[in-house]
């Protein structure tokens, strides 16, 4: 009995008890409750999503960013969101983006970029990206983007994007980033030896770009979800990694590095789908250009390729019949550009037939984007005016940017200058 007894009290006396809790979203609050339970894991390589012992129920989100304002001023919360300059912007990135900017900006600090980096994960055309970068800026500005509310600048145009994605990539497992769908369903339809690197790492260069500014949220579209987990999950490793006490013994002023963005995903509008094919999403890159509404098209295209659009043989028009995938995708680009409800969309329809309701489409489409294109005209007219824009928002946006990579610099345990 005395052996059992000894034997057992050296068992438990080599049990590993729990650990406090130093995940990021535990400073600030009383860490007696919160512990990682490992299993025998390495802690330094917590929080891995392959790692199903870790658990952390806390909470807390990071701190927020600093910013110059005064004790009694409001801070706004940051949103951040780009498109790509590949293409023409379509009404996808319109209606599924850019219209919910002029919204968010009225409430929110807001950046928005033009993402050129991510336009060459793919092959493109060198002689056109700064052209189709200009064009994008402009199309933000025409469609109502205020630029004394917020800032727009051109991705490349901050090299802390690429410096923060470096780090970043460090601490990124390389089976997240086999895990993404967009990389699987990109490199299958471009062949293997047409993808780079580049287009693995990503949602690397995403996370950086989010990041980077402390952003409290994302507008994201459905299939942006996955890309968005990502930069949340990356957000809360690094913080684990570098941050709190480990930051602190370093120099810094300790705590999370980064927060951990919450996406913002609009009831309507998110995933505007093909005009050719409504399980499609509505893309710069299908072939045909059918396929598309671009902002600046001219009346008689738009309305040539709504009047060849795919419909169906139903009677009547209603939305969310999964049996119709056309119907409430032009439905649901009705109600979007006529401001009109769901409801009230629903009830003018549910009668008409298809030739009635796409020159009623065709119509709404052309009122709609008339003065986009306008203003689209006035901007390119003067050049100048538009670099003053962009060269602002750069200026502000590194302000920004260069706190949160000095503080990554300093916590990772560079020597900086």
């Amino acid at each position: 009995m005395g052996r059992a007894l000894l034997s057992h009290l050296l068992l438990l006396s080599n049990q590993k008890s729990p650990r406090l809790c130093s995940s990021i979203v535990c400073y600030g609050r009383d860490q007696s409750s919160h512990f990682i339970r490992t299993g025998g894991a390495t802690p330094s390589r917590l929080p891995l999503r392959t790692r199903t012992n870790f658990r952390c129920n806390c909470t807390v989100s990071a701190p927020e960013a600093e910013r110059s304002v005064s004790s009694s001023s409001p801070v706004k919360k940051r949103v951040v969101s780009g498109v790509q300059p590949t293409g023409s912007v379509h009404l996808g990135n319109y209606l599924g983006a850019i219209k919910n900017w002029i919204s968010l900006q009225d409430t929110y600090e807001t950046l928005f970029f033009i993402v050129d980096l991510h336009a060459i994960t793919l092959p493109y055309d060198a002689s056109e990206l700064s052209k189709a970068t200009k064009k994008t800026a402009a199309i933000y500005l025409a469609c109502g983007v205020d630029t004394s509310k917020a800032s727009v600048l051109v991705q490349s145009h901050v090299r802390a994007h690429v410096e923060l994605m470096w780090l970043l990539s460090s601490a990124t497992p390389i089976g997240w980033l086999n895990r993404m769908i967009q990389f699987k369903e990109k490199s299958r339809k471009a062949g293997d030896e047409n993808v780079g690197v580049a287009l693995l790492t990503y949602p690397v260069l995403m996370a950086s770009d989010i990041l980077l500014y402390q952003s409290d949220f994302v507008p994201v579209g459905e299939d942006q979800k996955q890309h968005l987990e990502l930069t949340r999950e990356l957000a809360e490793r690094v913080n684990f990694l570098y941050g709190g006490r480990k930051w602190k013994k370093r120099g810094g002023k300790g705590g999370a590095l980064f927060k951990v963005p919450e996406g913002l995903i609009p009831p309507t509008g998110a995933r505007v789908m093909s005009l050719t094919d409504g399980l499609s999403k509505m893309s710069k890159s299908a072939p045909s250009d059918q396929s598309r509404i671009n902002l600046l098209d001219p009346k008689e295209v738009i309305a040539n390729k709504i009047k060849r659009c795919k419909t169906d043989s139903f009677p009547g028009l209603e939305f969310d019949n999964p049996e119709r995938p056309e119907c409430n995708n032009l439905l649901s680009i009705y109600q979007l550009v006529t401001g009109r409800t769901k409801e009230e969309v629903a009830l003018e329809c549910r009668d008409t037939n298809w030739g009635t309701f796409k020159a009623n489409l065709t119509e709404a489409l052309i009122d709609h984007l008339h003065p986009i294109q306008a203003r689209y005209e006035e901007i390119t007219s003067d050049p100048a005016y538009l670099d003053q824009i962009l060269s602002e928002g750069a200026r502000k946006a590194a302000d920004i940017a260069e706190t949160t990579l000095n503080n990554v610099y300093q916590a990772m345990g560079f020597f900086r200058r």
